[in-house]
């Protein structure tokens, strides 16, 4: 792969131009036979394809593995799809219990089970058109016979994730020349599963659905960003690039955030000249089309017009078109230039982002700002909703036993290398472009011979790993955008003959016959490391067979089922309740889906049976939204898994103004509560509790309690 292009002189010589193709040998034409070509590309595609299909039956056969999912209950297949996953498929499963996909639509548009004493529409709250088209499939491929509707939904799931692979795999074959880069890029996102991917036990959750088709735009992006592109081949690759960005944004509601570090890896190369501006508007314009077309069929969901990354592609256009000469004058003039424009573009996209909320009435994302506000240092918060997020360990720092693993695998060495090598280079390039006058700048050929430029797929590959990196790097949730393109670009760099020569070059061993031996050579021997060091854990790890073991909870469920009105209102921990809206078909309270301000006020209300308040108190909150039985658990009652002032209850006490339990420093505006703490007290079965509330059920986890229906209750 080439990185870089040597710069031309007017005048070139033989040795120049024999340089330059020493350099640059994927770019000139083979001169092997052309069927020994066409071979090697059928065999490229082949193991392509093979190794995807291989990722999504390993990845499967852990799930079934360690769950032992084809002998287990239905109910307890339902439970395994914890916390929001159950939630997500609870609308599969109700669409293939609609005797219409009709009735079925119309119960998604005009639902009043998710949110009791309240209707809405889940297709315009939650991005759930994956399991509306699954479940029309289903029935209209008529396979009730040959299979159970929970395993196509798996098979489609796991299915994915061979597009994922291959996606990966072509990318990183695009970039270095070779397809052996990408069979090492596949093989070690195989290798380090634990942090590129957690399908096989989140199998519902919405990155699982979205982000194959963010891997297979970044494949065509990088092929549309490569010079010289024949008409077709661009048109073709543009067109996948819509279509996946598409799919991306309608399978998964933080497509707005991630397609704004998208947008900025594009700014930042046409700042620096590194791509063709028209390229970057016509990506500008995929992003815009994508977003309206999903608020679109989300029923004008306000929150995507309210989102970053359109005020931000909006506010770069608007500027870039007042400001036409910005890539001219002196080195000096380009700099303070670029730094007004960024100041420029960054003032009008905070300001148009603000006012668009403020018209809209946007605040159903305000929880992230507050989140992000604490969590970089800019102030403390006592914010029920952004310390939920702040005490969570997946939003907190990429733990440190990462890099260890990525370490073992051989792929940090490899990438830490190669992010160097190729940001040193990316500076240089972005000096010279800077440093290159109007003159030339308006004449492609004096352009192409005075300038050296980085690739501009490479130079995108690279922001875009930058760029998500430092996104993983401060919140661990988003690791696996950047793990997963980690090998892309590691396995690219270690099979690039342009790396190799560079290297060879610095110690003075550089030939064209050693740069191609050792861009071979190198990766094999890490094949041979990953082969000895791992074939016999993958092994291992096959043969460990478990079961999925909760008998609390199907106990639970099973009662609810059997002993419970179908038109029951359940209230409890957001978790649980997804549960039992997929096991029990029952009305909930409250849900995991927190994109959206009057459900978690409604939330932190339901949580109310974990603070320190008066039974009465607790009960006029639950009947308010209609409440007939509450679930409490002992594991959130009594909870030890997170540090004082981050478990639910502190959380609580704080907001509720209140002094937190157990020896510590507590602000000094906090006062004692007149109340013990309900979740506990009520278990005494005391009169200011029998007054309101009936024990109806209990195990070692769960306790329920009826509301008892009581007149002059003030509401």
């Amino acid at each position: 792969m080439t990185f870089l292009k040597r710069r031309k002189t007017v005048k070139g010589t033989e040795e120049h131009q024999k340089q330059q193709e020493d350099e640059q040998p994927e770019t000139k034409p083979k001169t092997g036979p052309l069927v020994l070509k066409n071979i090697t590309f059928l065999l490229g595609g082949f193991l392509a394809i093979f190794l995807g299909l291989l990722t999504a039956v390993y990845l499967a056969t852990l799930h079934e593995n360690d769950l032992w999912f084809s002998s287990i209950q239905v109910v307890e297949q339902e439970i395994s799809f914890r916390t929001e996953c159950g939630l997500y498929y609870s609308y599969y499963k109700q669409m293939l219990q609609a005797p219409t996909i009709t009735q079925g639509l119309k119960e998604l548009l005009y639902d009043n089970k998710t949110e009791s004493r309240r209707t809405i529409n889940l297709l315009k709250r939650m991005n759930i058109y994956q399991e509306v088209v699954l479940s029309i499939l289903y029935k209209m491929l008529f396979i009730e016979r040959y299979l159970e509707p929970v395993y196509f939904y798996l098979y489609t799931v796991f299915g994915l994730q061979a597009v994922y692979v291959t996606s990966m795999y072509i990318t990183s074959w695009l970039l270095s020349g070779t397809w052996m880069s990408g069979a090492l890029a596949a093989i070690w996102y195989i290798l380090n599963r634990v942090d590129t991917t957690r399908v096989e036990f989140t199998i519902p959750l919405r990155e699982n659905w979205s982000l194959p088709f963010f891997a297979l735009q970044i494949m065509a992006l990088t092929y549309y960003l490569k010079p010289q592109l024949k008409p077709t081949q661009q048109w073709w690759s543009f067109t996948l690039i819509i279509i996946s960005t598409f799919l991306f944004c309608i399978t998964w509601q933080f497509n707005q955030f991630i397609l704004l570090i998208q947008a900025l890896a594009l700014f930042s190369m046409d700042c620096l000249d590194m791509v063709p501006a028209s390229k970057v508007t016509s990506l500008y314009l995929v992003h815009i089309a994508s977003l309206l077309l999903v608020w679109i069929l989300q029923f004008n969901n306000s929150m995507l017009l309210g989102s970053l990354v359109l005020s931000f592609i909006l506010a770069a256009l608007i500027v870039r078109h007042l400001q036409r000469n910005l890539k001219s004058g002196s080195f000096f003039a380009r700099v303070l230039k670029l730094l007004l424009h960024l100041i420029v573009v960054f003032s009008l996209a905070i300001l148009t982002n603000n006012a668009t909320k403020k018209i809209l009435g946007l605040e159903s994302d305000e929880h992230i700002f507050k989140f992000l506000k604490a969590k970089f240092g800019f102030g403390a918060t006592r914010d029920f909703d952004a310390k939920l997020y702040l005490c969570e360990e997946a939003f907190g720092l990429l733990p440190s036993d990462t890099f260890q693993r990525l370490l073992n695998t051989l792929i940090l060495p490899s990438y830490i290398l190669i992010l160097v090598i190729t940001a040193v280079i990316a500076i240089i390039v972005a000096i010279r472009n800077l440093s290159c006058s109007s003159a030339v700048i308006q004449s492609t050929s004096t352009k192409e011979q005075n300038m050296t430029m980085l690739r501009p797929d490479m130079a995108y590959n690279l922001l875009h790993n930058v760029l998500f990196g430092l996104l993983a790097l401060s919140t661990m949730r988003m690791k696996y955008l950047w793990t997963s393109h980690m090998c892309v670009f590691a396995s690219a760099a270690i099979c690039s003959s342009h790396l190799w020569s560079l290297s060879l070059k610095a110690i003075r061993l550089h030939s064209p016959q050693l740069v191609r031996v050792m861009r071979f050579a190198v990766p094999i021997l890490i094949f041979i490391y990953l082969y000895h060091e791992f074939w016999p854990k993958i092994m291992i790890e096959l043969s460990d067979l478990r079961e999925f073991y909760d008998p609390d909870t199907v106990e639970l469920m099973n009662w609810i089922k059997s002993k419970t009105s179908k038109n029951a209102v359940f209230a409890g921990s957001m978790q649980l309740l997804a549960g039992v809206k997929l096991c029990t078909g029952r009305s909930i309270t409250n849900h995991p889906h927190y994109e959206d301000k009057k459900l978690r006020e409604r939330t932190k209300q339901i949580y109310q049976m974990y603070s320190k308040r008066s039974p009465e108190e607790v009960y006029n909150i639950l009947r308010i939204y209609g409440t007939d039985y509450i679930l409490l658990e002992d594991s959130i009652c009594y909870e030890r898994r997170h540090n004082r002032g981050c478990r639910l209850r502190d959380l609580l006490d704080v907001a509720n103004g209140h002094v937190m339990d157990g020896p510590g420093a507590n602000d000094p505006d906090l006062k004692l509560s007149p109340y013990p703490r309900f979740c506990d007290e009520i278990k005494y079965s005391k009169p200011p509790y029998t007054l309101y509330f009936s024990r109806v059920f209990k195990n070692k986890t769960f306790h329920v309690y009826k509301l008892k229906k009581k007149k002059n209750v003030h509401y």
